[in-house]
């Protein structure tokens, strides 16, 4: 008879007080790591001990036991009810519970205790999710559950937020079959059938990643960011029963409205609204719409209003304001780190000047009863209000004399406008498709303006056009150029040039100190204010500004803007590419800074650029300061302060080389080789500049008087 398998037979356990418990030396965990001890206190406080501690009989020399036990796996769970014990909130006596084993186990205390840290499997975060949802499902609140788990409530609805994707993705998601950026993505939409479809549409795609997810959960919404959101406020949208969807996962911008009709229809209900105030100053017809159609006012006769006059009080209070922006534009333009509360100043500053600046106008009321108003919005959901227009059927007619009395329009009552005006039952407030115009085609439709994309068609070919006799016509293809030039050097954030040309002006990620007040600083501040006086304070006057300089300015004015975007700095290349400069491009910049500073004459030290122990000496080594001095000065100069201790060899240094016309070799612009003779080549004269620079239609040649006269108006 075959003999049974001897089975399994587990370690007793039993409650053993805590004072006869110590930490085994076996414990493997030295390093903290995780929860901490006083985290781990106060969840055995909530919810008691879920693990036993695992223990061994503690013998005595002659292998007999002391009724004291070591714990090699538990050493976390020990110290944390030790804490309990030293802060009086459990009896140094009360029972653990413990699994015992023997103290001569074949199994190693050390093998225990690393064991239970090794086969632990943390939850799958689909466990997670759904096991935090069960809590809210039961009555707990997120804050609770937060507070519990030693996580932020943002965590906390993140994970339920995941808990809410379709099952189906679920099975996915725990099968490997999708990544949890993927799950993520899927948790922007609450609709359960949308998510399977994108899912499946996922399988013919190549792009799969969650920005392309996001996109086609929301392809049918409307993003908070909306101008026509922004008008009407995402909570007015939700107090009338909107949804909005939001990204917990990702920047959303206030996320996503699900219900365009309805937003559509509070958009209307609020322009309508806003109109009939508009029009209740006197106007005899308001239109509105979301945006303007281009051309609008075309053919309409704009009123001119009358700006209303500051106030005394106003006036005082724009020179406070304008005070205090001067004062902190001095504390704070040297700082590196402004404050946030600054930066709120100057924005409420700027707001408040811009109010008194900008006045409100007043309109003859004659004219305002056959005039009417433009209303839109703009893109930050603010009401942009056009005033002031009359349409030509409105305009007044003078009246040759019939003998017949008067009889012009209106006489015999059939104004519709005015009898809207006159009639307060009846709104003047129409769309935009009722009031752009009066203007009907033979079939009786109202003329619309052209398409958008029939306008970008035509403008297209424009361009071509205009691009090809602007490369027939040098002389205002350079007048262009400067103008665009100008523009991005004097006039902050214009665009009023239709040229695609950029001029990005160079800032310095490393500056030695004083730069700032070095000589060609202050040149050029003193160049660029000259020209500044000259220009007109209005971008739009520039054109003809320009083309009233003559030749030479404008050749001066052309290269004082493009000196702002030279740069000749050798940066310092990151260990890693950035993706914004690499090694190879900064030495071709470098190197072609070389072609002009041979081209120019550059003279450095003529510039007034000095060896100083500020500006390059104490950057450097001992041994660099003494091959330097060599260098310029010959090696018996170097012995002469070999000896000496860096601070003192620096000073004496910069005194030795004070004259020396010395210049560190990335300073130096080198000299250009003959190929053939192995010496310096002679440069060249320089080509002439075009004759449309000059008024005498004469080429500026370089070195030549000419060149004077540019430099005299630089």
């Amino acid at each position: 008879m075959a003999k049974a398998a001897q089975k399994l037979v587990l370690s007793g356990s039993r409650d053993i007080p805590f004072d006869k418990l110590v930490l085994s030396q076996s414990n493997v965990r030295r390093v903290k790591a995780g929860v901490s001890i006083g985290e781990l206190a106060e969840d055995i406080v909530r919810r008691t001990l879920l693990q036993s501690l695992n223990v061994r009989p503690i013998l005595d020399s002659e292998g007999q036991e002391t009724g004291r036990f070591e714990v090699p796996a538990g050493g976390r769970r020990f110290r944390a009810l030790e804490r309990l014990v030293k802060q009086k909130r459990l009896a140094k006596d009360a029972p653990i519970p413990c699994v015992v084993k023997p103290a001569n186990d074949v199994v190693l205390a050390e093998e225990d205790s690393y064991a239970e840290n090794t086969f632990r499997e943390p939850l799958h975060p689909l466990d997670q999710f759904t096991g935090m949802q069960a809590m809210v499902d039961k009555g707990q609140d997120i804050e609770s559950i937060a507070a519990h788990f030693n996580v932020t409530p943002a965590v906390v609805n993140q994970r339920l937020r995941l808990a809410k994707v379709s099952p189906k993705l679920h099975e996915i998601y725990a099968g490997d079959g999708m990544t949890l950026e993927q799950l993520m993505a899927f948790s922007v939409s609450d609709d359960h059938e949308r998510q399977e479809q994108v899912w499946e549409l996922l399988a013919h795609s190549y792009n799969r990643s969650g920005a392309y997810i996001r996109g086609k959960l929301t392809e049918d919404t409307i993003r908070v960011a909306d101008r026509r959101v922004r008008f009407v406020g995402v909570d007015a949208y939700v107090a009338a029963g909107g949804h909005v969807m939001r990204d917990l996962f990702e920047d959303d911008d206030g996320g996503w409205l699900t219900d365009p009709t309805l937003l559509d229809r509070l958009v209307s209900e609020k322009l309508q609204a806003e109109g009939e105030k508009i029009g209740a100053e006197g106007w005899k017809w308001v239109a509105t719409a979301v945006d303007l159609p281009w051309g609008v006012t075309d053919d309409l006769r704009e009123l001119d209003g009358v700006p209303v006059s500051r106030t005394p009080e106003e006036d005082a209070r724009l020179a406070e304001l304008e005070a205090e922006a001067e004062a902190l534009e001095e504390q704070w333009s040297e700082e590196p780190n402004v404050p946030d509360e600054v930066h709120e100043r100057f924005a409420a500053i700027d707001t408040e000047i811009g109010a008194l600046v900008e006045r409100p106008v007043t309109f003859d009321p004659e004219e305002m009863a056959r005039a009417g108003v433009f209303v839109s919005i703009e893109s930050d959901g603010s009401l942009c209000i056009e005033r002031g227009y009359v349409r030509p059927e409105d305009e007044p007619v003078i009246e040759a004399d019939t003998g017949k009395g008067d009889a012009g329009p209106g006489a015999d009552g059939d104004d519709e406008g005015g009898a809207a005006a006159a009639d307060p039952a009846v709104s003047n407030v129409v769309s935009i498709n009722a009031a752009s115009g009066g203007d009907e085609d033979e079939d009786g439709e109202i003329l619309k303006p052209l398409p958008d994309r029939l306008v970008a068609e035509l403008t297209a070919w424009r361009t071509l056009a205009l691009q090809d006799a602007f490369a027939q016509n040098p002389s205002t293809a350079f007048a262009a150029v400067l103008h665009a030039f100008v523009l991005g050097t004097f006039y902050t954030y214009s665009r009023a040039s239709c040229l695609e040309v950029s001029l990005n002006k160079i800032s310095f990620g490393f500056a030695p100190s004083g730069l700032r007040s070095s000589a060609p600083a202050k040149a050029i501040d003193e160049r660029h204010k000259r020209w500044a006086d000259r220009l007109p304070d209005d971008d739009k006057d520039l054109w003809d500004a320009l083309l009233q300089f003559d030749g030479a300015e404008q050749a001066a004015l052309f290269a004082h803007c493009a000196s702002q975007a030279l740069n000749a700095q050798q940066e310092v290349v990151p260990k890693y590419d950035n993706g914004r400069i690499s090694k190879h491009s900064v030495e071709r910049r470098v190197a072609h800074s070389h072609v002009l500073a041979r081209a120019v004459g550059l003279d450095l030290v003529g510039a007034g650029w000095r060896p100083t122990v500020e500006g390059y000496f104490r950057s450097v080594t001992k041994p660099r300061i003494l091959a330097d001095v060599a260098e310029a000065k010959g090696s018996k100069f170097a012995e002469m302060i070999d000896h000496l201790k860096k601070g003192d060899m620096a000073n004496e240094a910069e005194r030795l080389l004070e004259d020396a016309g010395w210049l560190p070799e990335p300073m130096r612009t080198p000299e250009l080789l003959d190929a053939a003779a192995g010496e310096p080549a002679a440069e060249d004269e320089g080509a002439a500049l075009p004759a449309f620079l000059d008024d005498e239609e004469q080429p500026l040649n370089p070195g030549s008087d000419d060149e004077e006269t540019i430099a005299a108006a630089a």
